[in-house]
């Protein structure tokens, strides 16, 4: 770091570097070059980082000062954060609760019952009913039938939300150019954070007994789908056919709904079918913070190497995500098909 000295030399930094010096614990190649007997190697100029420049300039913060901020950051606002986001997830607590409370209350082959009854009435085939029937007969003989209707309540919830969240975010944006370019960054983002990162600081903010620390996280993960085809769906109406609308004198809230929803319908429901299917993969990544059902039996494959137990589990969720994947697109289906004629 010779090199990096002359510069703060050269600068007329010297002085500023000696005297904002904090010491503190040695770095990381520090240890591990006091522990193979030596002094930490000087590879001469490389691309600046902060361990290398704090060992020329010891005002510099090294990396761990950087991370020791953030963290201290993040704990100085959590609790302004938490007494604002508290009360207003609580109602997701109390939704999530209270589908894992009928879970455990009702018997099985009620749920079953009722389960199907709703697959044959969003999809009209009789066929997908018994499709349905057999793949929850498969859970239930395998005993793993609690945990699968555990992970499909959770599912059901969070998608819920996602819906009534990320339909009307969707049609804002395809309303509003500038909208569209705030929103565009902060939905990569969370489309491509990694879905551990989603709980880190959630565990700082919540309970691990709260049933929000994971719903929120599953909603962060699964909504982008349903607010980016909503806005594409509307933004891809043609444009004569909205001259058209407004030729006949209709109202902007006219013009929505019923002409450029019914036409955006087919990229709305594919981005509902999308955000289901991500909400099925972060539940059980959610398992790590209490989220229950067939999640907790792949982490428990996991932790304890049994490898049945993880084997019939993660077969179990390809089960699930096939009936909810065919299930949702023969009710989008439908829907569609009803909507055109």
């Amino acid at each position: 770091m010779a090199g990096y000295e002359g510069l703060f030399n050269t600068l007329g930094l010297r002085d500023w570097c000696d005297a904002g010096a904090t010491g503190g614990p040695a770095s990381m190649a520090d240890l591990l070059a006091k522990a193979s007997g030596g002094a930490a190697a000087d590879k001469g100029f490389s691309l600046p980082s902060l361990d290398g420049l704090h060992a020329a300039c010891g005002a510099v913060p090294r990396t761990r000062d950087m991370t020791a901020g953030l963290e201290n950051m993040f704990l100085s606002v959590k609790d302004p954060i938490k007494s604002v986001l508290g009360p207003i997830t609580q109602p997701l607590s109390w939704g999530l609760q209270g589908a894992l409370d009928l879970v455990a209350a009702v018997p099985g082959w009620v749920l079953i019952l009722a389960l199907l009854v709703l697959v044959q009435f969003a999809t009209r085939r009789t066929g997908m009913t018994v499709f349905t029937g057999v793949v929850f007969v498969i859970l239930a003989f395998v005993d793993h039938l609690e945990p699968a209707l555990q992970t499909l309540s959770i599912i059901l919830v969070c998608t819920c939300i996602c819906v009534l969240l990320g339909v009307p975010i969707g049609i804002l944006m395809s309303r509003s150019d500038r909208l569209q370019r705030i929103m565009i960054p902060i939905l990569d983002m969370l489309q491509t954070l990694p879905t551990f990162v989603y709980l880190i600081p959630l565990i700082f903010l919540f309970s691990v007994t709260e049933p929000k620390l994971y719903g929120i996280a599953i909603i962060l993960y699964a909504i982008v789908p349903a607010i980016r085809l909503t806005n594409l769906g509307i933004r891809l109406v043609d444009f004569d056919v909205k001259e058209a609308a407004d030729a006949f004198g209709m109202t902007a809230w006219q013009k929505l709904i019923r002409v450029e929803f019914p036409l955006a319908l087919p990229n709305i429901m594919a981005g509902i079918n999308q955000t289901i299917m991500m909400s099925l993969s972060m539940v059980v990544i959610a398992s790590l913070v209490s989220a229950p059902g067939l999640g907790t039996l792949v982490l428990r494959g996991i932790n304890k190497l049994e490898l049945g137990v993880g084997l019939v589990a993660g077969f179990a969720i390809v089960l699930l995500a096939i009936v909810l994947d065919r299930v949702s697109k023969a009710a989008l289906e439908r829907i569609n098909k009803t909507h055109t004629t």
